[in-house]
């Protein structure tokens, strides 16, 4: 199997070149002129919103990252993104950009005006230039993957997301970010990713890890890796995938694992499981997403599963929105309605299902079923 997904990596790699720009930016802020690359998805449209993906180490980590945002969109792991990528290498640009104080931990003269660089200028020219979704993501590495924490001590964090890959934590960051962390409302994904060949950092890497995961709050996610056959240039190839994975973690179909241990141990009505997931979707990207026959079929199962028949009539409301030509809304009202004891409701219900086209698993033949048991059991 990873075999196929690195073979797969290849292939979208192969294609990146046609969606990627690069430009010689003008910062006001650095006064500098700065090398950056973009990354708009092939379909592109300005009746779509874009999550936006921020990568320091462009030299490194762009084409990694652009090869992870097209394999997951292509595979609905998450939304198609824009990626930027903020060249470093050059003239060890990535030490004085993010450098910072070795007594204090805050960001040197240099690092606080790369600060602004981005945040001021770097991402508000996308927002203006592109028709952008509200999550923002930062993708950094050792002393740029610190960097990125800064932004966390903003009153509004500028990012939703962080993949901090075996970071040079500033003095005091194992403790300020927990701190920090523990006192914010906005939702956040913190990812930590760590190699296992052993550095100067490795045990306050740890000691983050391990604050991070007594953290008792709803809004803040947090995901740990620790590669342990990974070496200090190689963790960056592990983690960048699997931190995908964990962050677009909701924007996938509903997994049979989430399904048992999720859906059918909660409490709650069934819909509302896909109800909150949906609205959490909107609210965290900008637009609503198409709600997936898997998730629907997941829904549906477990409402009969926990005979938890009131689900069925807002998840065919659902349905006779997003999929107006099947059989889905009609079918699942006819099974609310026959649940709830209207079987005159029921078979006007399942007629009009058995008028539209077929989809999945619901067949017209299995509406003509219902239709004809309650004419029989009820004299229609």
């Amino acid at each position: 199997m990873q075999r196929i997904l690195t073979l797969l990596l290849l292939f979208l790699c192969l294609g990146i070149n046609a969606q990627v720009t690069q430009e010689i930016f003008e910062s006001f802020k650095l006064q500098e002129r700065r090398d950056v690359r973009y990354y708009f998805p092939e379909s592109y449209t300005e009746e779509k919103k874009y999550p936006l993906i921020v990568v320091l180490d462009a030299e490194y980590l762009f084409d990694q990252v652009v090869a992870n945002s097209k394999f997951y969109s292509n595979f609905h792991g998450m939304p198609e993104a824009i990626v930027v990528g903020v060249h470093q290498s050059k003239n060890n640009l990535r030490e004085f950009d993010c450098g910072f104080e070795a007594d204090s931990g805050l960001p040197t003269e240099k690092g606080k005006l790369f600060f602004e660089f981005l945040g001021m200028e770097l991402i508000p020219y996308l927002e203006t230039k592109y028709n952008t979704a509200p999550f923002k993501m930062f993708v950094g590495y050792d002393i740029t993957a610190n960097f990125g924490n800064f932004y966390l001590f903003k009153e509004d964090s500028l990012f939703n997301a962080y993949i901090n890959i075996s970071p040079t934590l500033a003095p005091e960051m194992e403790n300020r970010i927990p701190s920090r962390l523990s006192a914010m409302n906005k939702k956040i994904f913190y990812q930590l990713i760590l190699e296992g060949e052993k550095s100067e950092y490795t045990n306050r890497i740890l000691d983050l890890d391990q604050a991070l995961k007594t953290l008792e709050a709803d809004n803040i996610h947090y995901y740990f890796d620790h590669y342990k056959d990974a070496d200090h240039i190689s963790v960056a190839s592990y983690g960048i995938g699997k931190a995908f994975d964990n962050i677009f973690g909701m924007f996938k179909p509903i997994s049979p694992k989430e399904y048992r241990e999720k859906i059918l141990t909660s409490v709650y009505p069934v819909f509302k499981y896909l109800e909150d997931k949906q609205s959490s979707i909107e609210n965290l990207f900008g637009f609503k997403k198409k709600t997936s026959l898997n998730d629907i079929m997941a829904i549906y199962a477990g409402s009969r599963k926990k005979e938890d028949f009131e689900s069925l009539k807002p998840l065919s409301e659902l349905c006779k929105e997003e999929y107006p030509n099947t059989m889905l809304g009609f079918y699942f009202e006819g099974e609310y309605y026959e649940q709830m004891g209207e079987p005159k409701k029921a078979l006007r219900t399942f007629e009009k299902a058995f008028g539209m086209e077929e989809i999945d698993f619901l067949t017209k033949e299995m509406a003509l079923e219902k239709i004809d048991a309650l004419k029989a059991d009820f004299g229609y």
